[in-house]
Protein backbone atom coordinates (compact mmCIF):
# COMPACT_ATOMS: atom_id res chain seq x y z
CA UNK A 1 0.00 0.00 0.00
CA UNK A 2 2.92 2.47 0.74
CA UNK A 3 4.81 1.12 -2.09
CA UNK A 4 1.75 2.52 -4.27
CA UNK A 5 1.31 5.69 -2.90
CA UNK A 6 4.90 6.43 -3.27
CA UNK A 7 4.17 5.14 -6.86
CA UNK A 8 1.37 8.16 -7.12
CA UNK A 9 3.01 10.99 -5.63
CA UNK A 10 5.50 10.70 -7.96
CA UNK A 11 3.80 10.10 -11.15
CA UNK A 12 1.88 13.40 -9.78
CA UNK A 13 5.25 15.06 -9.84
CA UNK A 14 6.31 13.82 -13.06
CA UNK A 15 2.81 15.11 -14.75
CA UNK A 16 4.08 18.70 -13.21
CA UNK A 17 7.72 18.65 -14.40
CA UNK A 18 7.04 19.53 -17.45
CA UNK A 19 4.32 22.16 -18.40
CA UNK A 20 2.00 23.75 -21.32
CA UNK A 21 3.86 26.39 -23.61
CA UNK A 22 1.81 29.18 -22.63
CA UNK A 23 1.06 31.76 -19.38
CA UNK A 24 -1.45 33.73 -21.07
CA UNK A 25 -3.92 36.02 -19.60
CA UNK A 26 -7.39 36.89 -21.03
CA UNK A 27 -9.01 39.70 -20.21
CA UNK A 28 -12.69 41.03 -22.06
CA UNK A 29 -13.75 44.62 -22.08
CA UNK A 30 -17.39 44.06 -22.26
CA UNK A 31 -19.52 45.99 -24.42
CA UNK A 32 -21.58 49.49 -23.57
CA UNK A 33 -24.70 47.76 -24.32
CA UNK A 34 -24.33 44.45 -22.35
CA UNK A 35 -27.42 41.92 -23.10
CA UNK A 36 -26.13 39.25 -20.87
CA UNK A 37 -24.85 40.00 -16.87
CA UNK A 38 -21.18 40.84 -15.90
CA UNK A 39 -20.62 37.32 -14.92
CA UNK A 40 -20.52 35.85 -18.73
CA UNK A 41 -17.36 37.82 -19.47
CA UNK A 42 -15.44 36.88 -15.94
CA UNK A 43 -16.91 33.25 -17.38
CA UNK A 44 -15.35 34.10 -20.76
CA UNK A 45 -12.01 35.04 -19.58
CA UNK A 46 -11.78 31.99 -17.40
CA UNK A 47 -12.69 29.77 -20.21
CA UNK A 48 -10.42 31.05 -22.66
CA UNK A 49 -7.46 30.94 -20.21
CA UNK A 50 -8.14 27.39 -19.50
CA UNK A 51 -7.88 26.43 -23.15
CA UNK A 52 -4.60 28.08 -23.84
CA UNK A 53 -2.65 27.78 -20.81
CA UNK A 54 -4.22 23.62 -20.26
CA UNK A 55 -3.63 22.49 -23.53
CA UNK A 56 -0.49 20.86 -24.72
CA UNK A 57 -0.09 22.57 -28.07
CA UNK A 58 3.71 21.22 -29.18
CA UNK A 59 5.58 17.99 -29.57
CA UNK A 60 8.30 19.09 -26.85
CA UNK A 61 8.83 19.47 -22.92
CA UNK A 62 8.76 22.59 -21.51
CA UNK A 63 9.12 23.41 -18.23
CA UNK A 64 7.70 25.59 -15.90
CA UNK A 65 9.66 28.28 -16.11
CA UNK A 66 10.37 27.91 -20.14
CA UNK A 67 6.32 29.02 -20.89
CA UNK A 68 5.87 31.62 -22.93
CA UNK A 69 4.27 35.11 -21.14
CA UNK A 70 1.59 36.07 -23.35
CA UNK A 71 -1.84 38.48 -23.41
CA UNK A 72 -4.94 38.46 -24.90
CA UNK A 73 -7.45 41.30 -24.77
CA UNK A 74 -10.86 40.75 -26.27
CA UNK A 75 -12.59 43.95 -26.61
CA UNK A 76 -16.34 43.43 -27.63
CA UNK A 77 -18.15 45.86 -29.15
CA UNK A 78 -21.22 44.75 -29.82
CA UNK A 79 -23.33 41.58 -28.29
CA UNK A 80 -25.67 40.80 -30.76
CA UNK A 81 -27.92 37.86 -28.44
CA UNK A 82 -27.21 36.07 -25.21
CA UNK A 83 -24.17 34.17 -27.51
CA UNK A 84 -23.44 36.57 -29.88
CA UNK A 85 -20.34 38.68 -30.20
CA UNK A 86 -17.93 41.10 -32.39
CA UNK A 87 -15.06 42.92 -31.69
CA UNK A 88 -11.70 43.04 -31.98
CA UNK A 89 -8.89 40.60 -30.40
CA UNK A 90 -5.14 41.59 -29.14
CA UNK A 91 -2.53 39.10 -29.14
CA UNK A 92 0.36 39.82 -27.47
CA UNK A 93 3.71 37.91 -26.59
CA UNK A 94 6.79 38.14 -25.04
CA UNK A 95 10.05 36.25 -24.50
CA UNK A 96 13.41 36.72 -22.20
CA UNK A 97 16.41 37.72 -23.31
CA UNK A 98 19.34 35.65 -21.77
CA UNK A 99 21.51 37.44 -19.16
CA UNK A 100 18.99 39.77 -17.94
CA UNK A 101 15.61 39.91 -16.97
CA UNK A 102 14.59 42.06 -19.51
CA UNK A 103 11.27 40.42 -21.58
CA UNK A 104 11.43 41.57 -25.07
CA UNK A 105 8.24 42.26 -27.30
CA UNK A 106 7.88 39.26 -29.50
CA UNK A 107 4.19 39.19 -31.13
CA UNK A 108 1.85 41.85 -30.95
CA UNK A 109 -1.37 41.43 -33.13
CA UNK A 110 -4.71 43.70 -33.52
CA UNK A 111 -7.23 41.33 -35.16
CA UNK A 112 -10.39 43.34 -36.24
CA UNK A 113 -12.25 40.34 -37.71
CA UNK A 114 -13.59 38.89 -34.51
CA UNK A 115 -17.07 37.14 -34.44
CA UNK A 116 -18.32 34.74 -32.37
CA UNK A 117 -20.31 32.83 -30.49
CA UNK A 118 -19.77 31.77 -26.20
CA UNK A 119 -22.34 29.85 -24.45
CA UNK A 120 -22.05 29.81 -20.56
CA UNK A 121 -21.02 26.10 -19.32
CA UNK A 122 -20.06 25.04 -22.13
CA UNK A 123 -16.17 24.30 -22.59
CA UNK A 124 -13.95 24.93 -25.49
CA UNK A 125 -12.86 22.28 -27.92
CA UNK A 126 -10.17 21.86 -31.10
CA UNK A 127 -9.40 19.77 -33.30
CA UNK A 128 -6.84 20.63 -35.92
CA UNK A 129 -8.17 18.69 -38.66
CA UNK A 130 -11.34 20.68 -38.23
CA UNK A 131 -13.02 23.95 -37.82
CA UNK A 132 -15.62 23.43 -35.06
CA UNK A 133 -16.32 26.90 -34.17
CA UNK A 134 -14.56 30.14 -35.03
CA UNK A 135 -13.36 31.09 -31.01
CA UNK A 136 -11.60 28.10 -30.68
CA UNK A 137 -10.24 28.35 -34.41
CA UNK A 138 -8.57 31.82 -33.27
CA UNK A 139 -7.78 31.27 -30.47
CA UNK A 140 -5.62 28.23 -31.44
CA UNK A 141 -4.27 29.98 -34.42
CA UNK A 142 -2.84 32.49 -32.25
CA UNK A 143 -1.68 30.03 -29.72
CA UNK A 144 0.27 28.25 -32.00
CA UNK A 145 1.87 31.42 -33.89
CA UNK A 146 3.04 32.71 -30.62
CA UNK A 147 4.93 29.49 -30.08
CA UNK A 148 6.03 29.31 -33.36
CA UNK A 149 7.61 32.99 -33.54
CA UNK A 150 9.32 32.28 -30.26
CA UNK A 151 10.67 28.68 -31.99
CA UNK A 152 11.90 31.57 -35.26
CA UNK A 153 13.55 33.36 -32.38
CA UNK A 154 15.70 30.68 -30.85
CA UNK A 155 16.71 28.54 -34.01
CA UNK A 156 16.46 30.34 -37.57
CA UNK A 157 12.69 28.98 -38.91
CA UNK A 158 12.39 26.99 -36.04
CA UNK A 159 8.59 27.45 -35.95
CA UNK A 160 7.63 26.22 -39.04
CA UNK A 161 5.73 23.10 -37.95
CA UNK A 162 3.43 25.13 -35.75
CA UNK A 163 3.18 27.51 -38.80
CA UNK A 164 2.28 25.13 -41.05
CA UNK A 165 -0.37 24.31 -38.24
CA UNK A 166 -1.96 27.46 -38.11
CA UNK A 167 -2.37 27.64 -42.48
CA UNK A 168 -3.98 23.99 -41.88
CA UNK A 169 -6.60 25.97 -39.43
CA UNK A 170 -6.70 28.94 -42.07
CA UNK A 171 -7.71 25.96 -44.13
CA UNK A 172 -10.33 24.36 -42.30
CA UNK A 173 -11.93 27.02 -41.79
CA UNK A 174 -12.24 28.69 -45.79
CA UNK A 175 -16.16 28.10 -45.98
CA UNK A 176 -16.54 29.35 -42.77
CA UNK A 177 -19.09 32.33 -42.42
CA UNK A 178 -16.99 34.29 -40.27
CA UNK A 179 -13.92 37.45 -41.19
CA UNK A 180 -10.61 37.01 -41.12
CA UNK A 181 -9.93 33.35 -43.12
CA UNK A 182 -9.76 34.41 -46.46
CA UNK A 183 -7.54 36.23 -49.09
CA UNK A 184 -10.41 38.93 -49.82
CA UNK A 185 -12.22 40.93 -47.13
CA UNK A 186 -13.13 44.01 -45.61
CA UNK A 187 -10.57 44.53 -43.38
CA UNK A 188 -8.61 44.18 -46.92
CA UNK A 189 -4.88 42.19 -46.24
CA UNK A 190 -4.94 42.38 -42.35
CA UNK A 191 -6.46 39.16 -41.47
CA UNK A 192 -5.32 35.41 -40.41
CA UNK A 193 -4.85 34.40 -43.88
CA UNK A 194 -2.40 37.14 -44.76
CA UNK A 195 -0.24 36.66 -41.70
CA UNK A 196 -0.15 33.13 -42.18
CA UNK A 197 0.25 33.17 -45.82
CA UNK A 198 3.14 35.70 -46.25
CA UNK A 199 5.80 34.20 -43.67
CA UNK A 200 5.29 30.47 -45.29
CA UNK A 201 6.66 32.04 -48.22
CA UNK A 202 10.33 32.45 -49.82
CA UNK A 203 9.69 36.69 -49.80
CA UNK A 204 9.23 36.57 -46.44
CA UNK A 205 11.98 34.09 -45.13
CA UNK A 206 14.28 37.27 -44.54
CA UNK A 207 11.89 38.79 -41.99
CA UNK A 208 11.89 34.70 -40.05
CA UNK A 209 15.91 35.19 -40.57
CA UNK A 210 15.58 38.75 -39.09
CA UNK A 211 13.53 37.30 -36.18
CA UNK A 212 16.29 34.71 -35.24
CA UNK A 213 19.19 37.20 -35.65
CA UNK A 214 17.76 40.48 -33.98
CA UNK A 215 16.88 38.09 -30.36
CA UNK A 216 19.44 34.85 -30.70
CA UNK A 217 22.59 36.77 -32.63
CA UNK A 218 21.79 40.34 -30.90
CA UNK A 219 19.59 40.60 -28.09
CA UNK A 220 20.61 37.67 -26.79
CA UNK A 221 24.15 38.53 -26.69
CA UNK A 222 24.19 42.34 -25.92
CA UNK A 223 25.06 41.61 -21.99
CA UNK A 224 28.41 39.76 -23.25
CA UNK A 225 29.58 41.09 -26.82
CA UNK A 226 27.43 44.67 -26.78
CA UNK A 227 29.45 45.49 -29.98
CA UNK A 228 28.87 42.27 -31.64
CA UNK A 229 25.38 42.19 -30.91
CA UNK A 230 24.67 45.82 -32.43
CA UNK A 231 25.92 44.94 -35.64
CA UNK A 232 23.74 42.03 -35.99
CA UNK A 233 20.55 43.95 -35.15
CA UNK A 234 21.31 46.29 -37.85
CA UNK A 235 22.23 43.29 -39.98
CA UNK A 236 19.13 41.86 -39.18
CA UNK A 237 16.75 45.15 -39.95
CA UNK A 238 19.15 46.23 -42.89
CA UNK A 239 18.12 42.41 -44.16
CA UNK A 240 13.92 43.68 -44.80
CA UNK A 241 14.77 45.88 -47.16
CA UNK A 242 13.86 43.14 -49.66
CA UNK A 243 10.54 42.59 -48.74
CA UNK A 244 9.84 45.79 -48.58
CA UNK A 245 11.24 46.14 -52.24
CA UNK A 246 8.73 43.66 -53.40
CA UNK A 247 5.24 44.37 -50.62
CA UNK A 248 5.87 47.48 -48.70
CA UNK A 249 3.55 48.33 -45.90
CA UNK A 250 3.07 44.86 -45.86
CA UNK A 251 0.56 43.17 -42.76
CA UNK A 252 3.66 41.06 -41.32
CA UNK A 253 6.10 43.86 -41.48
CA UNK A 254 3.56 46.30 -39.54
CA UNK A 255 2.80 43.36 -37.08
CA UNK A 256 6.95 43.49 -36.80
CA UNK A 257 7.21 47.30 -36.73
CA UNK A 258 4.71 47.48 -34.36
CA UNK A 259 5.99 45.06 -31.56
CA UNK A 260 9.94 45.89 -31.72
CA UNK A 261 9.24 49.96 -33.02
CA UNK A 262 9.79 51.31 -29.33
CA UNK A 263 12.50 48.73 -28.20
CA UNK A 264 14.71 49.56 -31.40
CA UNK A 265 14.41 53.15 -30.46
CA UNK A 266 15.34 52.56 -26.76
CA UNK A 267 18.51 50.42 -28.35
CA UNK A 268 19.74 52.99 -30.81
CA UNK A 269 18.69 56.29 -29.31
CA UNK A 270 22.32 56.06 -26.71
CA UNK A 271 24.23 55.22 -30.25
CA UNK A 272 26.89 57.58 -31.72
CA UNK A 273 25.15 59.65 -34.84
CA UNK A 274 27.16 57.26 -37.36
CA UNK A 275 25.11 54.13 -36.23
CA UNK A 276 21.96 55.17 -34.86
CA UNK A 277 21.10 57.66 -38.46
CA UNK A 278 21.38 55.18 -41.28
CA UNK A 279 18.96 52.72 -38.93
CA UNK A 280 16.54 55.64 -37.97
CA UNK A 281 16.75 56.10 -42.15
CA UNK A 282 15.85 52.39 -42.41
CA UNK A 283 13.02 51.89 -39.91
CA UNK A 284 11.34 55.14 -41.12
CA UNK A 285 11.46 53.87 -44.65
CA UNK A 286 10.41 50.33 -43.59
CA UNK A 287 7.74 51.66 -41.92
CA UNK A 288 6.86 54.97 -42.97
CA UNK A 289 3.52 54.94 -40.79
CA UNK A 290 5.65 55.26 -37.50
CA UNK A 291 7.89 57.93 -38.80
CA UNK A 292 7.45 60.51 -35.82
CA UNK A 293 8.38 57.65 -33.58
CA UNK A 294 11.97 57.08 -35.39
CA UNK A 295 12.76 60.68 -35.41
CA UNK A 296 13.58 59.62 -31.47
CA UNK A 297 16.31 57.76 -32.22
CA UNK A 298 17.93 61.08 -33.30
CA UNK A 299 17.43 63.35 -30.60
CA UNK A 300 19.99 64.20 -28.16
Amino acid sequence: MKKSIVYLILFLISLHAFAQELNCDVKIIPPRIMISGPEVFQTMERAMEEFLNGRKWSKDQWQQEERIPCTIQITIEKQNSQRDFEGTIQIGSSRPVYNTDYKTPLVSVNDRNLTFQFQENTQLQWSPDQHRDNLSSILAFYALYIIASDYDSFSLEGGTDYFLICQTIVTNAQNAPEPGWRSSGEKGQQNRYWLIENILTETFSPLREANYNYHRQGLDKMYTERATATKNIIDAMNGLNSIHKIKPSSYNMQVFFYAKGDEIVNIFKPLPDEQKTPIAELCKRLDPGNIAKYDRILQK
